[in-house]
């Protein structure tokens, strides 16, 4: 598995965000339930220092798998893209770290040294 993070650049005349990423998700949800690769809903963020920015993080199956799904998404945002963003979205692939949160101290208290 794979995560998967887009950045979407809304134009400002746009408008509220949340409305714009809902008809998002209305118009390539569908599509992408239905995909082989996927495995997880996305989980959305607008940024609090550049209100035009979206952050949306989902888990995919494989980047091969991800790539066959925006080949299919691509010509269905043409209209998307003109409406409401500034420019298409920047798509990038990461592999989740395995780092171990649990620890053997107390909460609220740091690492003594020496």
């Amino acid at each position: 598995m794979i995560w998967v993070i887009e950045l979407w650049h809304l134009k400002p005349s746009a408008g509220d965000a949340l409305h714009v990423v809902q008809e998002m998700d209305d118009l390539l949800g569908p599509n992408a339930h239905g995909h082989p690769g996927w495995c997880g809903h996305a989980r959305f963020f607008q940024s609090r220092s550049d209100r035009s920015l979206v952050t949306v993080l989902y888990p995919w199956r494989s980047k091969e798998l991800h790539e066959d799904l925006v080949r299919s998404e691509e010509p269905v945002l043409e209209s998307f893209y003109d409406r409401y963003c500034a420019r298409r979205r920047d798509i990038h692939y990461h592999d989740e770290l395995d780092v171990e949160v649990e620890h053997d101290h107390e909460p609220g208290h740091g690492h003594e040294h020496g």
